[in-house]
This record gives C-alpha cells, structure tokens and sequence, in this order.
C-alpha cells in the first residue's frame, strides 16, 4: 500500500493565507474577476469533507461558506484548490466537488483554483465538459494574470494575506523588490503567530535580491524559520536525511526538501545530489533547497 504523500509547503501556504482571511477568495473575485458576489456578513471555512453517497471520500483543499449571519443559510460556497501543477485526473474531480457543495450547503456553489505558475493557470481555466450536450464547469483561476502586484505599503497594510499571496505569485518578477518592502510593511500590526507564518512564506517566495532586502528590514541576515508550519516541512527533509549517514544523508535531506515544497526533481539533478561527497557543499544546497522554486536553482545551474 502506497504512503500517502506530505502536501507541499507552497500547496498548504496557498491555502493558509485563504483560511487566515475567507474574505480574500470573495474579495477578489469580485473586486479583479468581477464575478458577482452576493451580499453577505458572514464567511466562514467550512467542511472540506464532500463525500458523495458512495463509499468514496472526495475532499476538497479548502470551502469558504457565505452567509449573511453566523448560523443562517448559505448563500454560496467557494471550493478552493490550490494547484501547483498540470494533473488531469484533479480536473475531474472539481465537478464531484461542485455538485457535492451545491448539494449540501442548498446553495450556488463555485470553484476557485489558486495558482503561482501561469501555465498551470492557462490549463486549469479551459472547460470541462461533462458530457451532457451543453453542460461545461468552467473554472475560475486566480495566477499571475488575476493576482495584484502589491507592492504599495498602505495596500499590503489593508490586505497582509494578499500581499502575502503576492509575494508568492510574484516574488521572482521584476516588482519582487517592491513587493518585499510591501510585505514586511504589512506585518505591522500583526499578531507574532501570524507575522512568523507570513514572514516565512514570503522568504521561500521572493527571488535572492529581494529575499536580502527583507531579511535587512527584519535586521537578521541568517533567517531561521520561526512558525510551527513551515518548521513541520523543513524538519520533515532533516529527519529523513539524517537517517542515513553523514553525506548520504545530506544529499536525501536535499531532495526530501524539495519533494516536501513540490519542487520537481528531475533525473539528472537527483543523480548529482546523490553522488556529491561534500558534506560542506551539501549543507549549502540544503539551505537553498528550503526556498527554491526550481530543482536548478539549489545547485546553482
């Protein structure tokens, strides 16, 4: 029986900033998107369990439920998925997913895929036809071509998750820069739980330049990873690594990190981490292997 896989930390950041804030989904589809929002008071997370009546378990990565009140009917659901890369087999999915909400909560139901990669985005957009004559989902995407450049402090302020969500979506662009001195702006007035947990999404997101530039603002050159979240996936790479043996397990440490974040590893690259004997080189490569967005960018290629 196969192990089931550890989410991503850029999977389940993407997610986190959306719980931290439900009204983010809402808000930016009506304000970027200009989907039509009905009029409510109330946004809650709910159950991401949407089991049909069949014995199998469909869960979704994240439901926002719209209401006017605490306890009053749903006027709609958001079934959020983060998707980091092309999966076929995840598209199907997305109309169980639909019917299961619309069913359940009595109400319009809506999917939104949240994205970092504009390939990903411009696949996941195209329809999905069930089959019936007429009927396609057509799911609505947030990436790089929806999601603000936030690089205004007062901006970020308004809005830490988006900009947040912009550092991520954003972070190795032209604007990253901007975007990090926007970023660390917006953490404030912030509670601490929450500026650890977004000051250590922002820093796997932003390219070296602007990665540097908010380390100075946080006056700490050597950043270590403070909230519990991310400390669960760099410490997954470690245990696994130090397992086996002093350079062996520096090399697996590298590419456990990798697989944990959903970094792709290609062939090539998995053969030279593993015949590499440098334990000094190694550690080096553990260090970029926690924030690479590409398997090139821990070895330097």
């Amino acid at each position: 029986m196969a192990r089931p896989t550890m989410p991503s930390f850029d999977h389940e950041a993407l997610l986190e900033l959306f719980r931290r804030r439900p009204t983010l989904a809402p808000e930016l589809l009506r304000d970027v998107l200009h989907v039509p929002m009905p009029l409510y008071e109330h946004i809650e997370v709910g159950d991401s369990t949407l089991t049909e009546l069949s014995p199998t378990e469909r869960r979704a990565d994240l439901v926002l439920v719209c209401s006017p009140s605490p306890g009053a009917p749903a006027q709609r659901v958001l079934v959020v998925e983060a998707q980091l890369r092309v999966d076929p087999e995840k598209r199907r999915s997305w109309w169980s997913y639909l019917v299961s909400a619309h069913t359940r909560h009595r109400c319009d139901a809506v999917l939104v895929v949240v994205t970092p990669s504009a390939a990903v985005a411009a696949w996941a957009a195209k329809p999905i036809p069930l089959g019936h004559p007429g009927v396609s989902l057509h799911p609505i995407v947030l990436g790089p071509a929806s999601v603000p450049v936030v690089r205004d402090a007062a901006e970020a302020t308004r809005s830490p998750e988006l900009a947040v969500l912009s550092a991520m979506i954003h972070g190795r662009g032209d604007a990253a820069e901007d975007i990090a001195r926007a970023t660390f702006a917006a953490m404030r007035d912030l509670d601490a739980e929450r500026v650890a947990l977004y000051n250590d999404i922002a820093l796997t997101s932003l390219r070296a330049a602007a990665r540097a530039i908010f380390e100075d603002l946080m006056a700490n050159g050597t950043y270590q990873y403070k909230s519990d979240f991310a400390k669960r996936y760099v410490a997954q790479g470690r245990t696994e690594g130090e397992a086996r043996g002093e350079a062996r397990g520096r090399a697996f440490a590298v590419l456990a990190f990798l697989n944990a974040r959903g970094v792709e590893v290609s062939p090539t690259l998995r053969e030279r981490v593993l015949a590499c004997t440098d334990v000094a080189l190694l550690d080096v490569w553990i260090g970029r292997a926690a924030t690479a967005k590409e398997g090139g960018d821990v070895v330097g290629d």
